[in-house]
């Protein structure tokens, strides 16, 4: 384990339970049809833990370009490792968004609504207005690594010594995760991750899916460019009261 393997691998995991929970809700004659809202941010909040949890002890677990990026800036990730994280994001979220669409291939069939199918892969504004969907994804991915950068650790108090919770150490992410999507993630689906939104995008658009839709170029960056911008405001806020 390496840990250009390890963001493959949490990626593909954060994505394979991310996008397999909107595909439960979705998607025709699934067990968790039309559950809701709460069901998909808790799902991805949890896939977000179980992929920290994988990746945490060998990459970090950025799985998002975003993270990348704004540790970058902070001065606490190296500029020449930025280029080989965002690879295997993506390779990561590829790789989970086709693993996605092999598990539910038959309510895939079964459903008729293109933009269901597509809502599998990739975010889309629920009122298009570029401003305000970019904002959204702006600041939803400020508040993740904001947050990211005042996390610390448990320590024992008389003699100052920090102490690790193992597996647990993930918890907050996901709590943090499930906040913003219950929050703030009404307006464009809280992409917050670049890799999140372009590797299934790709994906959609390659897959052999019956009836889909268009893939919504026109909109794609907005997830991308959204939250690094967001990233990089919480890393310049950060320095600036540090």
């Amino acid at each position: 384990m390496t840990p250009f393997i390890a963001e493959i691998i949490g990626t593909a995991i954060l994505i394979l339970l991310g996008g397999g929970v909107v595909a439960n809700v979705v998607l025709n004659k699934t067990i968790g049809n039309n559950s809701g809202w709460i069901v998909i941010t808790t799902g991805w909040a949890l896939a977000v833990y179980v992929a920290v949890v994988i990746a945490g002890p060998y990459s970090g677990a950025h799985i998002n370009p975003a993270v990348t990026i704004a540790v970058a800036i902070a001065g606490k990730f190296p500029w020449a490792d930025v280029p080989m994280y965002v690879l295997a994001q993506m390779i990561g979220a590829m790789i989970g968004a086709s693993a996605v669409w092999l598990t539910y291939k038959n309510h895939f069939d079964e459903t008729e609504n293109a933009d269901s199918k597509k809502a599998v892969f990739c975010t889309a504004p629920a009122i298009r207005n570029t401003f305000s969907n970019f904002f959204s994804e702006m600041i939803g991915t400020f508040v993740l690594l904001f947050t990211i950068f005042y996390f610390t650790d448990a320590s024992l108090t008389e003699a100052e010594t920090v102490i690790g919770m193992g597996s647990l150490g993930a918890l907050p992410v996901a709590f943090l995760v499930w906040s913003i999507g219950l929050s703030l993630g009404g307006t464009t689906g809280y992409a917050i991750n670049p890799a999140r939104d372009l590797g299934p995008r790709i994906i959609h658009a390659i897959l052999p899916i019956k009836n889909k839709a268009k893939s919504d170029w026109s909109y794609a960056w907005i997830p991308i460019f959204g939250p690094l911008t967001g990233g990089a405001l919480a890393a310049f806020l950060m320095l600036a009261l540090s």
